[in-house]
């Protein structure tokens, strides 16, 4: 393969990525490339990235456990916040344990390869992160991808199915559709075919359900032998880091085999002693969610007409995630390119993060944005429809 080529060939597709150059912390207003920018970029569903809070929590951590870990948490890298984070994670899912990932995409890593391998069989919705993807392939397991949200064909695949251990991973949130996966309907198919079920749940965690325990308690399902949830924490928790939730024999389970647990050495303390803040500040945010539900709705309803009198399409999401599908990959760049030089930041998704010829806008909305701020892009895209 001759990289050069290839890469001529990207921008020649419009699909060559670039990164942007933040020197502000995450928020609404950020410096980017030099630029002030209103942006509507980032998963900081909550605004807690920028808390100072958790900033004078981590600093605490630094001051008293030190910057690194030093090791893999079973060499000597696990420490006492940690394992009390552990515990307050796990309690507010509704889950037996948690067991803490340095990221989602090594959460999703280590328990889909932990828990299928050759025999088994798994089953993926289409449109699934890329961490689970690829897990899914590192598993060595029959892989299955039903249609994205299809839920007669998932109970079809199940049904065909010989294999002895099945297993069904979904994300709960889709990252660049925003729609919710029907978990009622998944589980009741797990439990007709005895499959276990993962669910992905790194942009509902915080978000979605009672007091943002995430998209379980949403559909009021308990976690169970049955149901596993992987959270991140670097989104609306506004840190870093990941969990895995469910019983106890599972998590034990994870510990003794998870090679992206095992193998790779431990974030860094301080990260904890943020994160013990951090799901305080989830638990009493109800005003922040009630405010980014206003928001999700402000942003809807000046956006369907204006979709309705273009090509542009604004799929159904109730979450903070707004997708605008142009379409073309060159024409989405140029309506991002658009509200760059008015100062605002939305990125364009393109192939293959998206399907083909559904490159869009990913709108991506924060408790910390004001109506004003909405109001601003709704304006700005309003003027560059026409």
């Amino acid at each position: 393969m001759k990289i050069e080529s290839q890469l001529d060939s990207l921008g020649k597709q419009g699909l060559l990525r670039r990164r942007r150059v933040a020197d502000t912390p995450c928020g609404p207003q950020m410096t980017i490339d030099s630029k002030p920018m209103l942006t509507f970029a980032s998963n900081d569903y909550l605004g807690l990235a920028a808390d100072p809070r958790l900033i004078e929590a981590a600093a605490e951590g630094a001051r008293r456990w030190g910057v690194g870990a030093g090791a893999s948490h079973l060499l000597g890298g696990h420490f006492q916040h940690e394992e009390e984070l552990e515990r307050r994670l796990a309690a507010f899912v509704g889950a037996e344990r948690a067991l803490l990932f340095s990221t989602g995409y090594m959460a999703n890593i280590g328990v889909v390869t932990s828990l299928a391998g050759r025999g088994d069989s798994v089953f993926s919705d289409r449109l699934n992160h890329a961490s689970l993807i690829d897990a899914v392939r590192l598993s060595l397991a029959e892989s299955h991808r039903y249609p994205h949200a299809d839920m007669a064909a998932l109970g079809r695949m199940l049904g065909e199915s010989y294999a002895d251990n099945k297993l069904i991973v979904t994300d709960s949130v889709f990252s660049m559709d925003g729609d919710i996966a029907d978990l009622p309907k998944i589980l009741e198919w797990a439990e007709q075919f005895d499959a276990r079920v993962i669910v992905d749940d790194a942009h509902a965690f915080g978000v979605l359900g009672p007091h943002g325990q995430g998209s379980a308690a949403h559909f009021g399902l308990p976690l169970s032998k049955r149901l596993i949830v992987m959270g991140t924490l670097g989104k609306a928790a506004g840190v870093a880091g990941a969990f895995v939730a469910g019983d106890d024999d599972t998590i034990e389970w994870l510990l003794q085999t998870a090679r992206t647990a095992i193998f790779t050495t431990a974030t860094p303390p301080l990260l904890a002693s943020a994160l013990l803040t951090s799901i305080g500040l989830l638990e009493g945010a109800d005003d922040r969610r009630d405010h980014l539900r206003r928001l999700i709705a402000r942003l809807r309803a000046g956006l369907e007409p204006l979709c309705a009198r273009s090509d542009w399409k604004l799929p159904l999401s109730e979450t903070p995630i707004q997708p605008v599908v142009i379409g073309g990959n060159h024409e989405t760049l140029a309506v991002s390119d658009a509200l760059t030089a008015r100062g605002i930041w939305v990125p364009a998704i393109r192939p293959p993060t998206v399907p083909q010829g559904a490159a869009r806008l990913r709108i991506s909305l924060s408790a910390a944005h004001s109506e004003a701020q909405v109001d601003q892009l709704i304006a700005a895209l309003a003027d560059i429809a026409t």
